[in-house]
């Protein structure tokens, strides 16, 4: 061998010296050259349409979840009708128009609604034994509703789940019910067109001012005076005070004389309370002071009040142990109301009534009462969709109880609601049989009534009588309204269904072992799906001739689906004998089978589904106990040994990750949460602080270790991992040191210097991770490194002495270069965790390793279970991170940890990027399965990459078909809305969030690896 000449040849180890024929000519040099061009350019095409085929399957998924979505998540229709002040649903003689009121003469000019968001039941009622922050502070409210019951009272306040203030303020200002339609544009701030309290108000040239809260100018365009208003941003949960001191500023020089005449109705929207709880929870030192804050604010307000000004106070919703809300658990429903007035207005219909109820169990009104209630107060007409009745203490009195006007404004709104109940039955088409027993307990209650006008009904009984019958009605309908609305579009879940089942068989054709390389069945798999595709939408769109009911854009979807879906099928049954090969099912092909069919069966149990995170406990350990023992079957020394170590050490990773948990309600008391604080906080305990600083200072080693091995600690890996990597997991341990020491007060400094610091050091440690590290990855040479050394031993005379050459880190060259794109998104998920959060993390990156270490010892690369491994890894790692599938455990403030306000789609992204980021970073990790420890010249590369991510996404298919079957099964099931609606909603999320990462990032940057790879080592 000459001196400085490059060879190549077979090598398989990671210090093996090049042997093979030199390259002899130029002409030989351009046709190499030649035959690399002309591979590069079928490799990116070929490429380009795997992702292509990715793609379509995302496709797939999503229109299936959307049509399953449109029949499951419960609508209503909404109707266009508006009462009229003129028009009465009952003739009341002797009050048409006496006090300036339309329907019912009004008790007050002007009113002050006050909304403390969050504001919970037992936060306005005093606790003596073993009190919390949130307990005693906030004592006006129960206070005057005891000393002045003439003037206040004060009651739960029940909100309809779900519990999330834009649906809770269209239920208090329209009277009706959410559904999950509303839940799911729960932040998108869509204007209310039905009848409301503020469409009359505006209608009886009433002028508005609104301060706080800006949802309310997305709901009311338009409705509040310019010159007063003063809105603000309300997603910040991190800031406890910009609202709420807005508000105080602007609110008390409204009540001045000078500008008092300029106003009719205010409405006010705090919400630092919300704030408080979100961020630290309810039981902190920071509760306390904004229920301080708050008792203050209203002392005032009772203060200047004059005697025609009704003030009300109320909670949109409560919140959790933990400060969120979203759900149906009692603390996030039972809210408080309190009502003030200075002249005498209110009482009590029996006197051990007087005492406001000591828990929220007692004498609740619904939070739809209100708008009834506040309409026939301030003289209004009740809008139109109201189902609403009005609160007893507010109409009957303040000496003895007057339960003829009791009677009257129950009559009044029992009517209105007749009214509604007529017109929805006719535009949906009911039949009579759906609202028998409510029409039966109308014609009770009109009896009654046409009694009481032509004076038969005198005694106090009778009257009551009559309000009791009203009652039972607007009840009555009520639950009948509840059941109509919980009516089910099974034909669009069936087809979603359909579509659903069919994209997973074709996932699975698509996993299954077969005798070619499964890239390059891919062209003809796309070209008969680029037929079907314009051919099946095409005939739905014709098909919408005799159907003219049909949504074209939806008909045109689910044709385009099918077609697809046809040609897809014809394509794998035309090359079936190439497409598929037997079985030869292996332990571990049917451990992965396993643990997903038993998983998705699971589902249909409520107590499977709420143990969710123990279950993957089992299966991950199972997996780390077979590991060993087959392990142990190992004839080569060295794997036996190396198994046994990653399998094991697989077990204790995934024992210690078990330690963090987030509880969910169902749970308890047989769980401990120990992701934050304590069970009742959503801060991190100061000791957890040092599990980021240990993740700085043991994971990169830990990773450089791995490189090491196979002596690929060179080039790139030497700066990302050794420096970049590392300084930017310092970074996190920092950003979440100064968060806690701002929540804490451990600086001098202001809040303002803190949270600035911390969102530039966020936004360096982002464009860190998926900036200089995406970029890393992309033009980085691969992990390698040339020894060239002499031959040991004298050469001829006159001739240079043999050298050989040694290429480090050859062994792992694929694997090596690809983990530099896993370990980027690491370090930007990891900022986005808490503490505890990024420790599990890190353990989970370990874990991943160890199990790339299992597959190659045990020669699985070809094998399902390392992708499925994967997938529980991520499942398991979602829990894990302080998730549930419950929407209380979305971490809303991830959104505000590099930006000061919300910013689209910056800040939905984060809150994607920490919900799934385990999933994310797991199915980013399947392509390591093929490739860790591949020599760079293996053929059929691309096609094991694509069949490993298939089954990876095999795995979540399953799991988002079986929960959406079960959902749909189990419709009517009393935990439908609680545990089951909750699961498919969270499996759909994931499934999407997979397939769009999986074939832009895992798939997609799999080709700048190869090209880097193959630029040193020809094509």
């Amino acid at each position: 061998m000459e001196a400085g000449s490059i060879q190549y040849g077979d090598i398989v180890k990671p210090n093996a010296a090049v042997s093979g024929n030199r390259i002899k000519s130029s002409k030989d040099v351009q046709e190499l050259a030649e035959r690399n061009r002309k591979s590069m350019v079928r490799f990116k095409s070929l490429h380009l349409l795997v992702v292509g085929f990715f793609l379509w399957i995302l496709f797939l998924h999503a229109i299936g979840i959307y049509f399953f979505t449109k029949g499951f998540l419960l609508t209503r229709l909404v109707l266009n009708d508006k009462s009229e002040c003129l028009q009465p649903p009952l003739k009341v003689s002797h009050t048409s128009s006496i006090g300036g009121g339309c329907w019912h003469p009004k008790q007050f000019d002007k009113a002050i609604i006050i909304i403390i968001d969050a504001l919970r039941y037992d936060f306005t009622v005093p606790y003596q034994a073993q009190p919390r922050h949130y307990h005693n502070t906030l004592t006006v409210l129960h206070e005057t509703a005891i000393e002045q019951p003439h003037n206040a009272f004060l009651l739960p306040f029940i909100a309809d789940p779900p519990t999330v203030t834009l649906q809770r303020l269209k239920g208090l200002t329209t009277g009706t019910l959410p559904t999950f339609v509303d839940a799911g544009a729960s932040f998108s701030g869509t204007a209310i067109e039905e009848d409301n309290i503020l469409a009359q108000l505006r209608e009886a040239n009433k002028t508005l001012v609104h301060l706080g809260d800006d949802t309310w100018h997305s709901l009311f365009p338009g409705y509040f005076d310019a010159n007063l208003t003063h809105a603000y941003d309300s997603f910040n949960a991190w800031d406890l005070h910009t609202v709420d001191d807005g508000i105080t500023e602007h609110l008390l020089p409204l009540l001045a004389p000078e500008l008092v005449s300029r106003w009719d109705v205010l409405f006010a929207h705090f919400l630092g309370v919300d704030h408080a709880g979100h961020r630290y929870g309810p039981n902190h030192p920071a509760m306390a002071a904004k229920l301080s804050q708050m008792d203050a604010i209203l002392r005032q307000l009772v203060e200047v009040l004059d005697d025609q000004t009704l003030l009300v106070v109320m909670g949109d919703h409560g919140m959790d142990a933990k400060g969120d809300h979203g759900g149906e658990s009692d603390d996030e429903v039972e809210a408080a109301l309190w009502m003030y007035s200075k002249k005498a207005s209110f009482g009590r219909s029996k006197p051990e009534y007087v005492d406001p109820p000591a828990t929220a169990k007692e004498r609740a009104v619904a939070q739809i009462d209100l708008v009834p209630t506040l309409s026939l107060l301030l003289g209004l007409p009740i809008p139109f969709n109201n189902l609403g009745a009005p609160i007893e203490e507010a109409f009957i009195g303040p000496n003895e109880p007057e339960w003829e006007k009791l009677a009257i404004v129950n009559a009044l709104t029992g009517a209105q609601i007749h009214n509604y109940q007529v017109e929805y039955s006719q535009a949906r088409g009911l039949d009579e049989d759906a609202t028998s027993l409510v029409q039966e307990r109308w014609l009770k209650a009109i009896n009654y009534w046409v009694r009481l006008r032509f004076g038969r009904l005198t005694t106090i009984e009778d009257l009551q009588a009559t309000y009791t019958a009203f009652s039972d009605y607007q009840i009555e309908n009520l639950h009948v309204c509840r059941s109509l609305w919980a009516r089910f579009d099974i034909p669009n879940m069936l087809q979603g269904i359909g579509i659903l089942s069919f994209a997973l068989l074709s996932t699975i054709a698509f996993a299954r072992p077969s005798s070619e390389d499964r890239a390059d069945s891919v062209p003809a798999l796309l070209q008969k799906i680029g037929i079907g595709i314009p051919a099946g939408a095409s005939i739905a769109y014709l098909s919408r001739l005799f159907i003219p009911d049909t949504l074209s854009n939806d008909c045109v979807a689910f044709g385009a689906a099918i077609g697809g879906l046809i040609g897809n099928g014809l394509a794998f049954w035309q090359n079936r004998a190439t497409s598929f090969i037997g079985n030869g099912m292996t332990l571990w092909g049917w451990m992965a089978i396993v643990f997903t069919l038993s998983q998705s069966i699971g589902f249909a149990s409520n107590s499977y589904t709420i143990w969710e995170d123990e279950i993957l406990l089992f299966f991950l350990s199972s997996f780390g106990v077979i590991a060993a023992a087959a392990s142990l079957r190992q004839v080569n020394t060295t794997d036996r040994i190396l198994g046994m170590y990653h399998s094991l050490l697989f077990l204790g990773l995934t024992r210690v990750s078990s330690f963090s948990r987030l509880c969910r309600d169902e749970q308890m008391p047989y769980c401990r949460s120990t992701y934050y604080a304590s069970a009742t906080t959503s801060t991190s305990a100061t000791w957890q602080l040092l599990i980021s600083y240990f993740v700085a200072i043991l994971l990169p080693e830990v990773i450089k270790s791995y490189y090491q091995r196979t002596k690929s600690y060179e080039g790139s890996a030497r700066f990302w991992i050794g420096f970049a990597f590392r300084i930017g997991l310092l970074g996190s341990a920092i950003y979440w040191t100064l968060d806690t020491a701002d929540d804490g007060n451990w600086l001098s400094m202001s809040s303002t210097t803190l949270l600035n610091i911390r969102i530039n050091l966020a936004q360096i440690i982002l464009a860190v991770a998926f900036g200089a590290g995406t970029t890393t990855f992309i033009w980085a040479a691969p992990c390698i490194r040339l020894e060239v050394a002499p031959v040991d031993g004298s050469s001829e005379t006159g001739k240079p002495k043999p050298k050989t050459m040694t290429i480090l880190g050859y062994a792992n060259v694929h694997g090596s270069r690809y983990f530099l794109l896993f370990s980027a998104w690491l370090l930007g998920i990891i900022l986005l965790q808490k503490p505890m959060g990024g420790g599990m993390l890190g353990l989970l990156a370990l874990q991943i390793l160890s199990l790339l270490e299992i597959v190659d010892t045990n020669d699985l690369s070809q094998s399902a279970i390392g992708p499925i491994v994967l997938a529980l890894l991520g499942s398991f790692h979602f829990f894990k991170t302080g998730h549930q599938a419950t929407p209380a455990s979305i971490q809303w403030n991830v959104a505000f940890i590099a930006l000061k306000t919300v910013r689209y789609p910056w800040s939905p992204i984060l809150i994607v990027l920490n919900t799934f980021g385990a999933q994310i970073l797991t199915v980013i990790a399947v392509p390591l399965v093929v490739l860790w420890k591949q020599p760079p010249k293996k053929t059929g590369l691309l096609g094991d990459v694509a069949r490993a991510m298939m089954r990876h996404i095999c795995y979540y298919g399953v799991i988002n078909l079986a929960t959406t079957i079960w959902a749909g099964w189990l419709r009517r099931h009393l935990m439908l809305y609680r545990i089951f609606s909750p699961r498919f909603m969270t499996g759909a999320a994931v499934l999407l969030v997979v397939d769009l990462v999986g074939a832009l990032v895992a798939v997609g940057g799999y080709r700048w690896n190869v090209v880097a790879i193959n630029e040193v080592f020809g094509w």
